[in-house]
């Protein structure tokens, strides 16, 4: 998923996640491994933090950034960090991606 755009009361273009400015890019042949889990509990509230590496098959580009949510599992996750697209050796074309995201809760 990828934010639209909006302009702000201050005139500043800020992201738009409302349904209807959302765009949508199916990815397929993905591999979505678990990575990290954490718990942070205090008195008013607790709170879960999951995250998975997602890589994958050798050939796949997506147009994925930093800034996008991917929705996967009933989930929607936040994409943590820049997407990593290693080079095939032989001819300097994406081999495959890798990249993070995680959901916090609570």
């Amino acid at each position: 998923m990828r934010a639209g755009t909006k302009t702000d009361r201050g005139g500043n273009t800020v992201q738009d996640w409302s349904p209807e400015k959302v765009s949508r890019l199916p990815v397929a042949r993905v591999s979505v491994q678990p990575s990290t889990q954490a718990e942070d509990n205090d008195a008013t509230r607790s709170q879960v933090i999951t995250g998975w590496q997602v890589i994958s098959a050798p050939g796949v580009d997506a147009d994925i950034q930093a800034k996008d949510r991917i929705e996967w599992g009933g989930m929607t996750l936040e994409v943590i960090g820049e997407v990593g697209r290693y080079l095939d050796f032989g001819d300097g074309s994406t081999h495959h991606i890798e990249f993070v995201m995680r959901r916090t809760t609570g």
